[in-house]
């Protein structure tokens, strides 16, 4: 098979696609959105003071919902790659 310019396979008919379509790409811009709320959500609790206890760190928030945000990105984003659009 011989190589044609790109301005002779349009022409045939032969157009460039992308590997993912629209949807997908929406769904992955969500999935990162989610993972990082989920990693600002996990971040802080600390202490200035190394001598000082802080309970802040067993927070609800970072032991329960901010690893389920983690999660459901890892799997909004799993769902982005495997999703096909409807045949046209």
């Amino acid at each position: 098979m011989e190589n044609k310019p790109a301005n002779q396979q349009e022409e045939n008919g032969n157009r460039f696609q992308f590997a993912f379509g629209r949807i997908n790409y929406i769904l992955m811009i969500a999935g990162l959105v989610i993972l990082a709320l989920g990693y600002i959500l996990l971040s802080g609790g600390g202490s200035d003071d190394p001598n000082t206890f802080n309970p802040a760190m067993f927070d609800s928030r970072r032991l329960v919902v901010a690893p389920i945000l983690i999660v459901v990105g890892f799997v909004v984003e799993i769902l982005a790659i495997m999703y096909k659009g409807k045949k046209q």
